[in-house]
């Protein structure tokens, strides 16, 4: 037996904690020296039992396969505790598999040859430590060919390319790259309300995940409206409501609560901020509300001194809050039904209003002014009388002249005048003013969702069901009306804009602008549902998003606008562009797939491979395959003509035995890189018959036209540690091939360097998305980075800045898997 590698050599090999399941146990496999005889590190005669290394040469020496020289060693502890070979074992030094104390340094008996373990790879002289031949690891700092990862206790082997002589020569931190957000498609009208409103300036706030947008209908370059976008970041989940300060500058927003990355709560609060510098000015309530802010108000008579604020519990606790101290004035439990709006009387402070599920209630304030907690809040209920109570009041105005308009979901809208009561009825309040119905007028067929009164005191009324706009003058006679195309759906929320123009809040998520005359077109637009599938176009500013809504849409990344969109009657999870760009092909959730012109819409190819749904598709480089993973553990190949219309089976890739998740394709468009749900890395020969290549070794040298598999050594780096295996849902290498974006399960976009080699390595992570991110690509010429939410059905169109890019400075983004700042200014 050769002589022992030094102790200091053996903890090198070790690496991080060994414990199964941490994504981040990372272990470095490496090389024997060349013409050693019989030596080799411990951790090298291991791995050759669990992975598949290149094929040995034909035995030599009289070394066969059954010789005693090629038998798996027995490791052994200077204490005598043996373990015998086992996956587990494999992934153990001697000396930690001893279960008994030890105070010697291990010794490992092992007869394997350098040309054992090499497989023929080539004999290779060992890299010299910095140490020096006198070092004590000079021996030992081996060139390696692979490291493991663990994701729920299960190995990932990956080998590490001839190229890299070091894992020390890759990059480390995070890239000199990054990004600032440049425009967010999409506006939440379909579950909420108290979401449009116009600022002094003449933008337009609303929201969308944990963003509130400023529109800007008519500066900057942009969309059909003109306009162009700014951001207010600074809320860590979904913005719920908004409401303006009457300076039409200040902004008050609630949010719900959420849970962080590591499952701590995320309390709801109110923030108050400044629309022109974006700065946050107060932050009211944190630890005050539970589940949610479902609806808050600023004061009016006294130049907005105080903010009233409903909570999402299950009593809908009213409270009343001093907005320049940030304290509680008042606060009381207003009922167990749901509560959609609230309101301060424009001409008394004291006059607050709530409305919801089959309630009109009249709120007095009184006392505590200025001192905390020491108000009082009494109610007076609005009582329905001849008139049928409806099920909800979704919206309430009040009136010049002091008498207030509901509108109900029966269509009907209710004039409430102000009226003494019956002082022989004592009760809270007494003998004060109260509101009684002195008017009713049918209005809508179905629902009213919002009421806004003109500058001029006409009163403008947006249908649910019928989608109409109606203007309202004295004594609710009508005077104009307009109608929502269908498929924008029905109307939202209302506010109006300079001179006779108006904007418009939809149930489909379209915000729409124009006038009661000229009808109305949408300046935003967005997805309804959950989004999964994403694409770019191979060299325009253009890409294309599908999912859970069944819309497919074509989106101009430089006017910021939908090019089309069309109805693909089941959901869309995945899709991909032809080289060519003339075509598309998308995947759906039933193995049907589409080929689509992309520009007269007609579908050119529709074929359906299995019953399961597809989650990825992808055109080769060259354009002459298509490749199809399936959740039937299966890849399609597909032959394809020219212009990308004509498809015909090649065959099937068979040999994963779980669904597929990720493929790329080889830069010469031969071969194909998969992931499946059980965390496999498998390669395919296409062109060779769509052959699995068993020896993975060989593909280590392989170049890929893209890299979106998050498995993998150029990308091993982005899993974070102790991840489950789900945490990363998709990844991009961008074509200059110098950086990685990840979207995670935590509502997070990650930048890394790439490769990205290294455990742990560090990212630049950018926050405002509400739901877990599903995708994330960049453009053709990597000058912007999309990304699309989950649940929140958002999609973010993020600049890329380099580090000697155009363009201003971004906002500084974290570096820690943590928030992103509280505001950026994006121009």
């Amino acid at each position: 037996m050769g002589p022992q590698p030094p102790r200091g050599a053996v903890k090198s090999l070790v690496g991080p904690s060994r414990k199964e399941g941490a994504a981040a146990a990372v272990v470095l496999v490496p090389l024997a020296p060349r013409g050693s005889s019989g030596l080799c590190s411990p951790r090298s005669a291991l791995t050759r039992h669990g992975e598949i290394l290149p094929p040995p040469h034909p035995p030599q020496s009289g070394l066969g396969r059954n010789s005693p020289g090629r038998q798996l060693p027995r490791l052994t502890c200077c204490c005598g505790q043996g373990a015998r070979r086992g996956r587990k074992e494999q992934v153990l030094l001697g000396h930690l598999l001893c279960t008994r104390p030890c105070a010697k340094p291990s010794t490992f008996s092992t007869s394997f040859s350098s040309h054992d373990i090499l497989g023929g790879r080539g004999g290779k002289e060992p890299l010299s430590s910095p140490g020096g031949p006198g070092s004590r690891r000079s021996n030992y700092n081996l060139e390696g060919i692979s490291v493991k990862m663990f994701l729920r206790g299960r190995p990932i082997t990956m080998y590490i390319p001839s190229g890299i002589r070091s894992l020390e020569e890759l990059p480390s931190g995070p890239p000199p790259e990054t990004l600032s957000l440049d425009w967010v498609y999409g506006y939440r009208g379909r579950d909420s309300r108290s979401n449009l409103f116009v600022l002094r300036s003449g933008e337009v706030v609303y929201f969308i995940a944990c963003v509130v947008v400023l529109y800007r209908p008519e500066g900057g370059p942009g969309g059909p409206g003109g306009g162009g976008q700014r951001h207010y970041r600074g809320h860590t989940d979904c913005v719920r409501c908004l409401a303006v300060h009457p300076d039409g500058v200040r902004v008050a927003s609630g949010q719900t609560a959420g849970v962080d990355k590591d499952g701590k709560p995320l309390q709801p609060v109110v923030h108050v901020w400044d629309s022109e510098t974006l700065l946050k000015l107060q932050e009211i309530g944190l630890g005050a509300f539970e589940r949610g802010v479902g609806a808050l108000a600023f004061s009016v008579a006294d130049q907005g001194a105080f903010l009233c604020v409903v909570d999402d519990s299950n009593e809908h606790m009213l409270s009343v809050w001093d907005c320049s101290r940030g304290t509680k004035l008042a606060e009381i439990k207003s009922t167990n039904d749901s509560v959609l709006a609230v309101g301060f009387s424009p001409r008394d402070s004291s006059c607050i209003v709530t409305s919801g599920k089959s309630h009109v209630h009249f709120w007095n304030w009184s006392g505590g002014t200025g001192v905390p907690g020491n108000g009082t809040l009494t109610r007076k209920q609005g009582v329905f009388g001849k008139y049928k109570k409806p099920k909800f009041i979704p919206c309430f105005v009040f009136l010049p002249d002091g008498d207030i308009l509901t509108g109900d979901s029966e269509g009907n809208i209710l004039t409430w005048g102000r009226s003494l009561s019956d002082s022989r009825t004592p009760g809270r309040g007494g003998a004060k003013e109260t509101y009684g119905i002195v008017a009713q007028a049918h209005a809508h067929e179905g629902s009213i969702f919002a009421l806004c009164l003109r500058r001029d005191g006409t009163v403008l009324s947006g249908g649910g069901r019928d989608r109409r706009l109606v203007q309202w003058g004295p004594g609710l006679v009508a005077l104009q009306e307009a109608e929502i195309p269908e498929h924008f759906g029905a109307v939202r929320a209302i506010a109006e804009g300079l001179g006779s123009e108006l904007l418009v809040g939809t149930t489909k998520n379209a915000l729409l602008r124009g006038d009661l005359a000229q009808g109305f077109s949408p300046v935003i637009q967005g997805h309804t549902d959950e989004l999964w599938g994403l694409c770019t176009h191979p060299f325009q500013n253009r890409f294309l998003t599908c999912g859970h809504d069944r819309q497919l849409c074509l989106w101009d990344g430089e006017g910021h606008a939908l090019a089309w969109s069309i109805d693909l009657k089941e959901t869309g999870l995945c899709a991909d562009f032809h080289p060519s760009g003339a075509v598309v092909a998308v995947g759906l959730n039933t193995g049907r797939w589409l080929v689509l012109d992309t520009e007269t819409r007609e579908i050119v190819s529709d074929i359906t491979d299995g019953n399961e749904q597809l989650s990825v598709v992808r055109y080769s480089p060259d354009g002459l395959y298509l490749a199809i993973g399936s959740h039937d553990n299966m890849i399609y190949i597909y032959s394809v003509s020219s212009d990308g219309a004509k498809s015909s089976r090649f065959g099937r890739c068979v040999g994963h035995s779980s669904f597929i998740t990720h493929l790329d394709w080889s830069k010469d468009g031969s071969f194909i890189m998969s992931n499946s749900g059980d965390y496999e890395i498998l390669y395919w020969d296409v062109v060779g018959g769509c052959k699995l290549l068993r020896n993975r070794y060989d593909s280590r040298d392989r170049e890929w036209a893209t890299y979106t598999c998050v498995l993998g050594f150029h990308v091993y780096g982005v899993w974070p540690d102790g991840s489950d295996g789900t945490d990363i849902n998709s990844l991009c290498r961008s074509h200059n091939e110098r950086v990685v974006a990840v979207a995670d399960d935590f509502c997070k976009v990650h930048l890394f360097q790439y490769p990205c080699a290294r455990a742990k390595a560090p990212s630049l992570v950018y926050g405002g998305h509400g739901s877990h991110v599903t995708s994330v690509r960049f453009t053709h010429d990597d000058s912007h980075l999309i990304s699309l939410g989950g649940k929140d059905a958002s999609i973010f169109q993020w600049r890329v800045l380099g580090a000697g890019g155009a363009g201003p400075a971004p906002a500084t983004p974290s570096r820690t898997p943590s928030l992103s700042p509280a505001s950026s200014l994006d121009v």
